[in-house]
């Protein structure tokens, strides 16, 4: 069976519009252009998490793809997801190589050794979670908890376009225009147009970018020259995993801010479609984890379900897992193709920011969602406590070190919340309101 017969098989109610569920699809032209969507929303953070590590970014479109189809076949094409580079692993990486932030990283093996280590741990903990159930799921992480975690995976994320993504007050204007663009597209258009809004409010911006820059001279003009240089086919530069003991212990804990995400984005997805997908953890994980190991042995980074992708879910409303596929298969593509891959990565960098911008907002909103359908009570001290100090540790970026390894942002606030939740639970819940500001 190939693989788009199992697309086919997964997604085999078909549907023209309205709400898609990850069992369903629409006709495939229209899925297709939802892949190419999904596709440009992962791929800014798929491609500069592996240049920060000094990675080839060819090979981590590739892993990606590769890893989005193995986490579609052991999941059984029931969780839709998009696998893309990790921004979890790059502080490690960078501790264990000494990389010095420019070029090909020279010592990439031990770095290659320590993501197959992750990918090991992190299968390892999916194996468990599918013996052992599901059933402590709503008890750890309750709505109040699961509702924040999924806000801070995007507010976490806020200063990426607004701190790196704009290097000059012109293109803090065309972030601006672009997200315009795809908020007036999503309200004023109507059918295909709307549903395809982050791909088209993102070519609006880039011909006006295109207009001001390359025609009016205001800004730094969008570069072709790539594409014309670049092959059209060509393989990237694979690279061979080192197993070294401290280097492997320095990453391999990487895999707890990797479940964390996972859940979070399988919390999301539930919320967002109505359907539980506790079921599909266990799996969930284990899929991730394999993806990571064979992305390792590959020469990729780590890999994990993308937020950018819950995103682009979230403001289209189609949840089909058989659009991954065809993001998927487009992303083996480009791995091959430096000349695909030249044509995006000429997308100019502001009006990347300002799609960010909206993927990462709507995030940050699905999380808030989750806090509205499940009626949670923000008059009890613990909700309103574990979510107040939740937001603030994702959204500050809140690290905690344990020798050599730092956990931070998402790792410390999905935690915190549990633990928090936790301890507040001990005893009689308050009910008592705090005063308001």
């Amino acid at each position: 069976m190939g693989m788009f017969d199992w697309a086919e098989k997964s997604a085999d109610v078909l549907h023209q519009g309205g709400v898609i569920a990850p069992d369903e699809r629409l006709p495939w032209p229209q899925t297709a252009a939802m892949g190419v969507q999904h596709v440009i929303a992962m791929f800014g953070a798929t491609v500069l998490a592996p240049i920060l590590m000094g990675f080839d970014p060819n090979v981590a479109i590739l892993m990606s793809g590769i890893g989005t189809l193995i986490f579609f076949l052991i999941t059984g094409g029931k969780v839709p997801s998009y696998l893309g580079s990790s921004f979890a692993f790059i502080g490690v990486v960078i501790a264990a190589t000494s990389y010095a932030g420019k070029g090909p990283n020279a010592s990439i093996g031990l770095a290659l050794g320590g993501i197959i280590a992750c990918g090991v741990v992190y299968v390892a903990i999916g194996a468990i979670v599918q013996a052992v159930g599901t059933a402590w799921i709503e008890k750890v992480m309750p709505p109040v908890v699961t509702g924040a975690v999924v806000a801070v995976i995007g507010l976490n994320l806020a200063s990426i376009p607004i701190k790196n993504m704009a290097a000059s007050n012109f293109d803090s204007w065309m972030q601006a225009v672009t997200f315009v663009s795809v908020a007036m597209v999503a309200v004023f258009t109507r059918g295909m147009v709307q549903r395809l809004l982050i791909l088209v409010g993102l070519i609006v911006a880039s011909i006006v970018y295109a207009v001001l820059t390359n025609g009016m001279g205001l800004g730094k003009p969008m570069d072709f020259s790539g594409i014309a240089a670049a092959a059209w086919v060509g393989a990237p530069g694979f690279a061979s995993p080192v197993f070294d003991g401290s280097a492997m212990l320095l990453i391999a804990p990487v895999a707890i801010i990797l479940v964390a995400e996972n859940l979070g984005h399988i919390k999301a997805v539930t919320a967002m479609t109505g359907r539980n997908l506790d079921q599909y953890i266990g799996r969930a994980f284990i899929g991730d984890g394999v993806a990571t190991v064979i992305s390792g042995a590959s020469g990729g980074t780590g890999v994990t379900t993308y937020a950018e992708n819950i995103g682009v879910m979230a403001a289209t409303k189609i949840y089909s897992t058989a659009v991954f596929v065809v993001a998927a298969a487009i992303a083996v593509i480009l791995g091959f193709s430096p000349k695909f891959g030249a044509v995006i990565q000429a997308i100019p960098l502001p009006v990347m920011g300002g799609v960010s911008i909206v993927v990462f907002g709507l995030i940050a909103t699905a999380g808030a969602k989750i806090w509205v359908d499940n009626r949670v009570d923000f008059s009890d001290n613990r909700n309103l406590l574990v979510a107040a100090i939740t937001l603030v540790l994702g959204t500050g970026d809140f690290t905690l070190k344990f020798g050599g390894f730092a956990l931070g942002g998402i790792g410390t606030a999905t935690f915190g919340a549990i633990l928090l939740y936790a301890l507040l639970s001990r005893g009689r819940p308050s009910t008592t309101p705090l005063p308001g500001p």
